[in-house]
């Protein structure tokens, strides 16, 4: 876009009696960054419009050039044609000025009852309830992803694990649900941080209100808010609403951060448990064998950068008195960047996970080494009548034995497990195996086949059924292999 440098009397000019430094200007302009706000504040000044001459503020004439001219200057600056001008600071001084310059006096009286204080306020409100939305459906492409990995592999068993050592075996789908229930809790949070953003507070001015005879409730409603907010002061001086959802984002990046910390591990000739696409990899530029989880590791590495973000707009408002200061600039490019940031790493984690390639026979193998069913040993005792105190103490006799022997225990024979207990019969063995442990854990929740098919429904059940509220929208780019 076209940038001018050339020196600009500021609206609020007439107090002053000298020119603003030039570093000052530099310092404190926002235009290179806030005028991704273009649609919003467009938008909010076309409905404040309406409304002043809905009240007999300004005239119908005044209102009319005042829309049309702003729909002028939004298709300018949508096509790049518009002149952003640094030394009118920001992204509502911009498009003042340009309304001025285009229709007159008439773009004048369009501040009438308003201050950049409410203006801004607005603007942030209207951006972040869309990109709440287009958020919400990006995890809804990464549940559908999981789900799918979770049909595809519905009958896999794999080392379940605890302190990153084998634990118990565990259905594959149930284990892609573990993360589906993570990201279900994600889109809840989303929606309550959404329903406290779309409240507007246009019409709260500088902080006191106005003495002018608006109709906020008419302004609420042209933008699609539900409300509007409850106290002046509050509404020009609020970011708490940013706060939340930077709060919810990093807990977001937590879970893709986890998540991208198993693929990572599996995919190493350690794990061995899945192939990631060759498009999501690469390689390295000395050592010719190399195939890095890059998306992966870029992922876990940018959720440190959202935190950031969080702490930082903390830091910033923790010290602020009421109402409005000009600290409060700092909270939009924390807020673009975690947008930015969070969408793309669900996004591509959507892929990623879609793409996924367990290595079946090999985690087939797995599951019968590392004692993985002796949990099942004790609880096979207890049912025999033995304290399960004791259970465990015979089982791990048992677990030290075939270490000392190297062996598993599913190589031990009838007498072998006898010789630790006389309760135990031939029907040990398929309480041993993955697939008897696995079915045996059969309350809600666990991993038995039948409740996996059962939490698999509802997972289904809810993803079909999920309201995208409008601007939401989802990209997943390629299918599951």
């Amino acid at each position: 876009m076209n940038e001018t440098k050339n020196p600009v009397k500021k609206p609020w000019s007439g107090r002053f009696q000298e020119a603003t430094n030039r570093l000052l200007e530099e310092f404190s302009a926002s235009i290179q960054y806030d005028r991704r706000l273009y649609r919003q504040d467009i938008a909010g000044s076309k409905a404040h419009a309406r409304m002043l001459a809905r009240q007999g503020i300004i005239s119908n004439r005044d209102a009319d050039a005042i829309v049309k001219g702003l729909t002028e200057i939004e298709e300018e600056i949508r096509s790049g044609d518009f002149v952003w001008k640094p030394g009118l600071e920001d992204i509502h001084m911009n498009i003042e000025q340009a309304l001025v310059e285009r229709i007159g006096e008439a773009g004048k009286r369009l501040h009438t009852g308003r201050s950049r204080n409410d203006q801004v306020a607005t603007d942030v409100r209207l951006y972040l309830r869309e990109e709440i939305d287009r958020l919400d459906s990006f995890l809804l492409g990464l549940q559908q992803a999981l789900l799918s990995q979770a049909r595809a592999h519905q009958d896999l068993v794999l080392p379940g694990y605890t302190h990153l050592q084998r634990a118990q075996p565990v259905l594959w789908p149930h284990h892609m649900l573990a993360y589906f229930e993570m990201f279900k809790r994600d889109r809840e949070r989303l929606r309550g941080c959404r329903k406290r953003t779309n409240v507007c507070p246009l019409g709260s001015a500088a902080l006191a209100g106005t003495g002018f005879p608006i109709d906020r409730m008419y302004v609420a409603r042209e933008l699609g808010f539900s409300g509007i907010t409850a106290n002046s002061i509050d509404a020009v001086s609020d970011r708490d609403f940013i706060i939340e959802f930077l709060a919810a984002a990093g807990i977001i990046m937590a879970h893709l951060s986890r998540l991208s910390e198993e693929l990572i591990l599996w995919a190493s000739s350690e794990f061995h448990f899945v192939d990631l696409p060759d498009s999501l990899c690469t390689g390295s530029s000395i050592m010719p064998q190399k195939k890095n989880p890059d998306a992966a590791e870029l992922v876990r590495g940018k959720a440190g950068r959202v935190y950031g973000h969080l702490f930082g707009l903390l830091t910033t408002i923790k010290g602020l008195p009421l109402a409005y200061n000009r600290d409060l600039q700092e909270d939009k490019e924390a807020l673009f960047d975690s947008i930015d940031t969070v969408c793309a790493s669900v996004e591509i984690m959507s892929v990623l996970v879609a793409n996924l390639a367990p290595r079946e026979g090999y985690i087939s193998k797995c599951v019968t080494q590392g004692f993985l069913t002796a949990t099942d040993l004790a609880d096979y005792l207890v049912g025999k009548g033995v304290p399960f105190r004791e259970a465990h103490s015979v089982v791990g006799k048992v677990v030290f034995h075939c270490l000392s022997q190297g062996k598993e225990l599913t190589d031990l024979g009838l007498d072998d497990l006898r010789a630790f207990s006389p309760l135990i019969n031939e029907d040990i063995f398929e309480v041993l195996s993955a697939e008897g442990s696995v079915k045996a854990r059969r309350c809600p929740g666990g991993t038995a086949p039948e409740r996996v098919a059962e939490a698999l429904a509802r997972a289904e059940e809810e993803v079909v059924t999920v309201h995208i509220p409008p601007g939401g929208r989802r990209r997943l780019q390629q299918k599951v292999v």
